[in-house]
């Protein structure tokens, strides 16, 4: 069933402006998402079905690029993979403003507090376990300086140990790097 063609010219500026900045479109995922939206929404249809070979010979790209850029086109939202088959790609193509990465992000507002600033230099992230937990959730469980991965039952903010507490001040790469400089070679 044949949609409403869109304004090709709005498309192109919404695909430039919102799109290409926000999802930081190689330029093969540009030629590739041009080339789909021109035989696909630009005549009119919702859906396009097509073989990889005839993607690759439409933008003059080799076939293993374009197959990368419609993997990556489909995990980004901007394609949507209805069916694979032998006789091709059957997508449906959005259009940028139908792509969710590219609509306006709403940032909640919260009003600020009159009592007084917040004062880094009062806070204690040592002793305040609420601190200590945003933290860890913000790194995602890795160490910040050597981004090892940190289980949490052993969870602390730095598992440096510093030289103050008889440590050797060296990050656990720092460590494996210096012994293998003084492995004798074979």
């Amino acid at each position: 069933m044949p949609t409403k063609k869109p304004n090709a010219e709005h498309v192109w500026k919404q695909f430039e402006d919102l799109l290409v900045p926000r999802l930081r479109l190689s330029t093969t995922d540009r030629a590739v998402y041009s080339h789909l939206v021109r035989h696909s929404r630009l005549e009119g249809e919702l859906r396009l079905q097509f073989s990889i070979l005839w993607l690759a010979r439409g933008t003059g790209l080799s076939h293993n690029v374009v197959r990368w850029a419609v993997r990556r086109l489909v995990a980004h939202g901007v394609l949507r993979l209805v069916e694979r088959s032998k006789a091709g790609h059957l997508v449906e193509v959005r259009l940028p403003s139908e792509v969710r990465a590219a609509r306006p992000r709403q940032i909640a507002r919260r009003p600020l507090s009159r009592t007084r600033a917040l004062d880094f230099e009062d806070l204690d992230f040592l002793k305040s376990p609420a601190l200590r937990r945003a933290i860890h959730a913000r790194e995602r469980g890795r160490c910040f300086y050597c981004l090892s991965r940190t289980t949490p039952s052993i969870r602390c903010l730095d598992h440096v140990v510093p030289r103050a507490e008889f440590g050797d001040n060296i990050l656990p790469q720092s460590r494996f790097l210096l012994s293998e400089m003084q492995r004798p070679e074979k």
